[in-house]
């Protein structure tokens, strides 16, 4: 990414945008047990605990765990981690990562009552998307990271990300990756690129494709595709005209599933041949098969913007060696390294530079550095209340089922 690109105020308001939205991708919300999750988050209210920071025993307990999504980090051909390997040869912590998040939702439940108590959660580091890290901070649930101890971060954090409307100045998250939703086939079907969503509806797929599973992803791109500017000014009119469509391609058995990560193995077994998918897991599917099976493109319409981030659980005893992990990832090489392995956006100012010596292929792919072509197809929604979420999460939950 150039300097002029950092600096880019369309990128900037694009990153502030996804951070107001609050909803992402890999929100897995299912049939009723999907709306029973909305209910229960909607009901919440601003925590009136004033929680302190658990005592920090990093000194003499080298150790931290780290709770993250699947496939989000680089993975070598025995299943280690490579950048985690470094970090614990480095800095004599022991690592223990875990793809303990399938959906925020589900993380907190499983988390949440320790969590909200201030206690240990298991957890050091969790890496949770824009709007729940928003949620956290206005609970008081995560303790300060302390951005002034951790230099790789204070410098090369791009700008673009560093004033969040929920957490001026960085003082409780730093993002891990960013990335975007859109368009994703087999090329064993097609070898031309897709490039609308209408080509989705062409009656020869009927039951051939997949959606994401959270109305924000799905309906973000579907809206754009019916000329919506989803990071304008929109409302109840033009969701609904999306709900419709989607309804009727939903009643007329156009599509198979509504899903999160697993779409990915209803490419690999042939279910589906198209779908709404994330950058990043396109990549991966390619780099594991060891061929460029999968395609993966943002439509000419638009594509869906959103961000992930280090937050440390108030309850965390390791605070500082959680601080060296994140600092650590901060590095522009070491941030180059996970970029080549996950494809997604990263946040880490001479990443695109240290890219060069890793693959320099990848230091010129635009859903890792963005150019202004990729961010002109790429947006966030505006900010959504609680009560547009609730409702256009019902509508879209009925909607699923025809």
């Amino acid at each position: 990414m150039s300097e002029s690109m950092k600096q880019d105020p369309r990128f900037q308001a694009l990153i502030r945008q996804a951070a107001a939205s609050p909803m992402t991708r890999r929100s897995l919300l299912a049939g009723a047990g999907g709306s029973l999750i909305l209910a229960g988050l909607a009901a919440c209210t601003p925590s009136s605990n004033t929680l302190t920071p658990a005592k920090d025993i990093s000194d003499t307990d080298k150790k931290l765990a780290w709770a993250n999504w699947p496939y989000y980090i680089d993975v070598d051909e025995t299943g280690a981690y490579p950048t985690i390997v470094a970090f614990e040869a480095a800095t004599g912590i022991k690592v223990t990562y875990e793809e303990a998040i399938p959906t925020n939702e589900e993380f907190y439940a499983k988390v949440k009552d320790n969590l909200n108590l201030g206690k240990d959660i298991g957890y050091d580091i969790m890496t949770l998307t824009d709007y729940f890290a928003a949620r956290m901070v206005r609970q008081g649930l995560v303790q300060p990271l302390g951005i002034e101890d951790m230099p790789n971060a204070s410098k090369n954090l791009l700008p673009a990300y560093q004033d969040i409307s929920y957490d001026p100045g960085r003082k409780y998250s730093l993002p891990w990756q960013s990335g975007m939703t859109g368009l994703a086939w087999s090329k064993a079907w097609s070898s031309a690129n897709l490039t609308t969503v209408d080509q989705l509806w062409d009656p020869a797929l009927k039951g051939k494709i997949a959606l994401l599973d959270q109305w924000t992803d799905t309906m973000a791109v579907i809206m754009q595709s019916q000329g919506v500017d989803i990071s304008g000014n929109w409302g109840d009119d033009e969701y609904n005209a999306a709900i419709e469509l989607l309804t009727k391609q939903v009643q007329d058995g156009q599509v198979r599933a509504f899903t999160g990560n697993d779409y990915t193995e209803l490419f690999k077994s042939g279910d589906i041949v198209a779908a709404f998918g994330w950058s990043g897991d396109i990549f991966t599917m390619n780099t594991e098969a060891g061929s460029d099976a999968w395609g993966f493109q943002l439509p000419t319409t638009g594509g869906f913007l959103w961000s992930d981030n280090f937050m440390i659980p108030m309850g965390s005893p390791h605070k500082k060696n959680a601080q060296a992990l994140i600092d650590y990832y901060y590095q522009p090489e070491v941030a180059a390294q996970v970029a080549a392995y996950v494809n997604y956006v990263t946040p880490v100012a001479g990443a695109q530079q240290a890219m060069e010596s890793i693959d320099p292929t990848l230091a010129t792919n635009e859903f890792i550095f963005p150019t202004e072509s990729t961010l002109s197809r790429a947006k966030a929604l505006r900010q959504i209340t609680p009560e547009e979420d609730k409702k256009y999460a019902t509508l879209f939950e009925k909607a699923k089922v025809g």
